[in-house]
């Protein structure tokens, strides 16, 4: 029993990252590519900027990350929230290919016994499943903003990600039915 569920929390775990993926690509792709660099305040990230620093994270977490700190001495935090220019469409998706490609290299190859492992995160250790569940919950809250941001920039011609205003009793027939996932 304790082999399938751990088999299964790995597949789950890369299936809700990948669906988190997705649903950030689906909302980059409704804005235009100035929109990407666009801030609700002084105090706000854009969108490149958030996907900067999501790709700054994945590179450092899961690079080697059962054998080395999830810290690595190249990363360099700070500059992740900061730019010099505007960054253009293929740039934004540049880096978002990049760090996920980080986190699926590393995912993808684990087994059970890789669950019980103790990484190390700026020094603190943790087991790989703590690791997985610290970064899930740190991208989900990203792609939260990354989802509000671009909503807000398109307002009544926002394209919904998820169960339409209005539609829950529709949506829930259709999934009882077979015709759609709750995924």
């Amino acid at each position: 029993m304790a082999h399938q569920f751990s088999t299964n929390y790995i597949e789950d775990s890369i299936a809700i990252f990948r669906q988190y993926k997705k649903l950030a690509e689906r909302a980059m792709e409704q804005i235009t590519d100035e929109q990407l660099n666009f801030t609700l305040d002084p105090e706000s990230n854009s969108i490149a900027i958030i996907v900067k620093h999501l790709a700054g994270n994945m590179a450092s977490r899961w690079t080697d990350f059962l054998t080395t700190d999830g810290e690595k001495p190249t990363r360099h935090r700070d500059t992740e929230f900061e730019s010099d220019h505007p960054f253009t469409r293929a740039e934004v998706i540049k880096m978002w290919e990049q760090g996920w490609a980080c986190l699926f290299t590393a995912l993808e190859p684990l087994n059970e016994v890789d669950l019980a492992r103790k990484v190390t995160i700026r020094s603190e250790p943790h087991s790989v499943m703590q690791c997985i569940n610290r970064q899930m919950a740190h991208y989900s809250s990203h792609i939260g903003q990354i989802i509000f941001v671009a909503k807000h920039l398109r307002s009544k011609e926002w394209k919904t990600l998820s169960i339409p205003r209005g539609q829950s009793y529709e949506f829930l027939e259709q999934v009882k039915r077979g015709e759609k996932s709750q995924r």
